[in-house]
């Protein structure tokens, strides 16, 4: 986006599509479609905001609907599952290199490696807390560190008019139209029904995916997984592979999840028409929160920006989603390891050796995504079908 709208079209000004990316970080929800929206909105307006942000995800919502298809009707055929078993070494090295590299650039003083720390901790123990160690670390940033004041950037000059008003209606039309398609469902097919109860879970979700997809996937697979038992833990793994392989922001796993559930819990519906629901509305309530966020508070964002405590809420933060990554890849790691359990004491070697190759592979040569899943998925061809 930077490369296309900044520096070949020049339809953005550098300074303000950095004022952009920074306050899309300070958001939960996915940052990329939040950053299409903002710049869409900049040009556009409102029109041009919600252009922006649904053209940005509809691609993928379709090919990952199809692959998901092709995963459920097709996914148990010997080389197609031996594929997917490649997959998963994989997924854990990508994993576990995302961790390292924002560990990196985020954990600077011991204050961020304590916030760190007792995330990892507190989500191994609690899984179901997740939305409360975000909120804790936010006040700790707030409280300890947001005292100390910094000196903020030159800003540009607001480029509208802040009108109340029009924005109070606007905020209330987001609302209806993000939780219309929900109250349908669920005056439907009933409150208790899989499609329902994904709606609510992903509408709680959106609210707390500071971070993007790496941090909310522990709070998501742990609840999918373990609560609702809507996939397993490889189905999981699995559609994290198809949701890299696929454009539009990394957080369309959910969508995969979304189908998941409702395809092996369709209720009255047949599994495809419950499965497309699951899908859409799992979509629909994960991106539309974002709409609201970006298109509603787009007017304050040089004002919010040079908050000095907010940056130090959303730097603990930062510090608290890479122990929660930390807890999601021990995690992936633990059940791709030891599928079984612990019933054994022997892991998988063929998931050990590749994903310790795969991630030597990212670390040192820094081999691209896509070809790297592409190798792990032919290794687990050869493995399980010609060796």
């Amino acid at each position: 986006m930077h490369r296309e709208l900044v520096e070949r079209k020049k339809w953005v000004e550098e300074k303000h599509f950095l004022h952009a990316l920074n306050y899309c970080l300070m958001l939960p929800g996915p940052e990329a479609q939040q950053l299409a929206t903002y710049l869409g909105w900049a040009m556009h307006g409102v029109r041009g905001g919600v252009c922006a942000g649904l053209l940005f995800i509809l691609p993928s919502v379709f090919i990952l609907w199809l692959l998901s298809l092709i995963y459920v009707w097709y996914g148990t055929i010997p080389w197609v599952a031996a594929a997917f078993y490649g997959l998963v070494p994989a997924i854990i090295a990508i994993v576990f290199n995302a961790t390292l590299k924002l560990g990196t650039k985020t954990l600077r003083n011991p204050f961020d490696w304590m916030i760190a720390l007792s995330a990892a901790g507190l989500i191994m123990l609690f899984s179901s807390i997740y939305p409360l160690v975000i909120l804790g670390a936010g006040v700790l940033g707030w409280l300890i560190r947001g005292r100390k004041q910094v000196q903020p950037a030159q800003l540009p000059e607001p480029r509208r008019p802040i009108l109340i008003l029009p924005l109070l209606r606007l905020a209330v039309i987001c609302v209806g139209l993000w939780f219309a398609p929900l109250v349908a469902l669920g005056t439907w097919l009933g409150w208790s029904s899989t499609i329902a109860q994904e709606g609510i879970f992903f509408s709680k979700a959106a609210l707390v995916t500071f971070g993007g997809a790496y941090a909310v996937l522990p709070y998501v697979a742990q609840h999918a997984v373990e609560h609702y038992h809507w996939l397993n833990a490889d189905q999981m793994m699995h559609g994290f592979g198809l949701a890299e392989t696929t454009p539009g922001p990394l957080i369309m796993v959910l969508q995969f999840v979304g189908f998941m559930g409702a395809w092996h819990q369709p209720g009255m519906l047949s599994p495809l028409l419950a499965a497309t629901l699951g899908s859409l509305i799992t979509t629909w309530v994960t991106f539309a929160p974002s709409f609201l966020f970006i298109l509603v508070g787009a007017p304050f964002v040089d004002r919010l920006i040079q908050i000095a405590a907010l940056q130090a809420a959303l730097n603990a933060i930062s510090a608290a989603v890479v122990g929660v990554m930390a807890s999601f890849a021990l995690w992936f790691a633990f059940h791709a390891l030891f599928p079984s359990g612990l019933t054994t004491l022997h892991p998988d070697g063929f998931v050990l050796g590749v994903g310790l190759g795969a991630f030597i592979a990212l670390r040192r040569w820094q081999v691209d995504v896509m070809l790297l899943i592409g190798i792990c998925a032919a290794l687990g061809v050869i493995y399980r079908l010609v060796l």
